[in-house]
């Protein structure tokens, strides 16, 4: 067997869409307080430099008209004395001559047409990266002079790591116990969804009644009375389903019986006269079983909660129920009862399945052959207004106390000495509230003679497309 597909995990796509916006954001953080770090790092140190260059440029000296440069040894060592980095200088006069200090890169062409009194940019001494600094000291006793320091780049590495370790831990810090919080918030949040799973699993496959949860957040509700409608309808289903199989199985235990009987008593008989005699008393037998298991179908195929969908179309009721009238005039002649039909006069349309709205005038029609008295009358009216049939006979009146239950299932009139399943008007009823209409019978006229049968339905316009 294929194995299923796995599915995300709702609770790892809430972490993930909750902590990965959290790990982007420290992410980005790291990055903007490294270059605020580097940054403020270089400003702080250049600010260093300016002033180590400006103190050399407080040793140039004017002497004869040459501008020298007078820094001893000693002053020399303690300027330029640092435990981290390495500096380096260079002064070079006016007219382009070096007077002091080791050759360093001058700013270039584009960063000299903008600077100031004093340039910082980047270059390489030794083979080392360097911060330089170009400080222009213009004649002021002391001659025009240009002075640059550059200085290596130990300090300002360790100050900038420093402060985004100083901004970034702090953070990281917090966003793990964010990250804390949001799961424990996460699984405290779907524990309601695992209740449910453990209530859903744990139940019996007999157990339809409602799914009970306590806690349960207003976004999973829905969910739950979702379950418990399915639960609901199911119950319900299964229910008319288990009463059809038990009154099936009554109805079918009977005439099956009888006819076991009637054969074993066929198979004993040696005289073949009289064995077919036996055979031919099964004939009515079969007819009626194969007419039981015919409505028993058709009580199942016409439950509403068991019918998909019905398919409308327009219908004639006025020629629908000519042509059904017409059928039975065999089966009404033979007990020599008078079946008469009195049409609209014109088409009433309704909308309908014309094959269940059939069923559903052979059950009322049978139900009328079947109980009327030999010689008697049944009558097929046509009205338009509203759309309806009616069925009359001269049968024996149906009692008052028996009207409420004539529609129920396998329901006899005890004593009307008429075979029957019981059946015939329960699925006329089903058939009826398909389409919208209903099933009625007629008040007692008072002289106890006689049941007339309406089917009310829906007009075209009114019907349900």
């Amino acid at each position: 067997m294929a194995e299923s597909p796995r599915r995300p995990l709702l609770r790892r796509q809430l972490l993930a869409w909750l902590l990965a916006p959290l790990l982007l954001l420290l992410t980005a953080d790291t990055f903007i307080s490294y270059w605020v770090a580097l940054d403020f790092s270089r400003r702080a140190h250049d600010r260093t430099l300016v002033g180590v260059a400006r103190e050399v440029g407080l040793h140039l000296r004017t002497d004869g008209g040459m501008l020298r440069l007078d820094l001893p040894e000693e002053a020399r060592r303690v300027l330029l004395a640092d435990p981290d980095d390495r500096l380096f200088f260079e002064v070079v006069a006016g007219d382009g001559r070096r007077i002091g200090g080791e050759a360093l890169a001058p700013a270039s062409d584009e960063t000299a047409r903008r600077r100031s009194a004093e340039t910082f940019y980047d270059g390489r001494v030794h083979g080392e990266p360097v911060r330089i600094v170009e400080l222009r000291i213009n004649g002021d006793g002391r001659g025009a002079a240009i002075v640059r320091v550059a200085e290596t780049l130990n300090k300002r590495g360790e100050l900038a790591n420093e402060i985004l370790l100083s901004v970034v831990l702090p953070q990281l810090l917090l966003i793990l116990i964010a990250g804390i919080v949001v799961w424990l918030g996460v699984v405290r949040g779907l524990a309601p969804l695992q209740r449910l799973q453990n209530a859903v699993a744990r139940r019996s496959v007999r157990d339809r009644s409602p799914v009970r949860v306590e806690g349960v957040p207003g976004e999973v509700s829905p969910l739950l009375d979702a379950i418990n409608g399915l639960l609901a309808r199911l119950d319900h289903v299964l229910t008319l389903q288990s009463r059809f199989v038990s009154d099936a199985a009554h109805q079918l235990k009977t005439p099956v019986a009888a006819l076991k009987t009637q054969f074993e008593v066929a198979l004993r008989e040696t005289d073949p006269r009289r064995m077919r005699e036996a055979l031919q008393d099964i004939q009515p037998r079969l007819d009626r079983m194969q007419r039981l298991v015919s409505q028993l179908l058709s009580l199942a195929r016409n439950e509403p909660d068991a019918v998909s969908a019905v398919t409308l179309a327009a219908v004639d009721l006025d020629a629908l129920a000519l042509e059904k009238a017409t059928e039975w005039v065999p089966a009404a002649r033979r007990r020599r009862i008078d079946l008469g039909f009195e049409g609209a006069g014109r088409p009433v349309s309704v909308s309908g399945d014309a094959a269940r709205l059939r069923e559903l005038l052979d059950n009322l029609l049978d139900n009328a052959v079947r109980y009327s008295r030999d010689g008697g009358r049944i009558t097929v009216r046509v009205a338009a207004v509203p759309p309806r049939i009616e069925v009359s006979d001269d049968a024996p009146r149906i009692p008052p106390e028996e009207r409420a239950r004539i529609f129920e299932r396998f329901h006899r009139l005890l004593g009307s000495g008429a075979e029957g399943s019981g059946l015939g008007l329960a699925i006329a009823r089903e058939i009826a509230e398909l389409h919208g209409g209903e099933i009625r019978l007629a008040e007692d006229a008072g002289d106890g003679i006689g049941n007339t049968f309406s089917l009310v339905l829906p007009s075209s316009a009114d019907a349900a497309p």
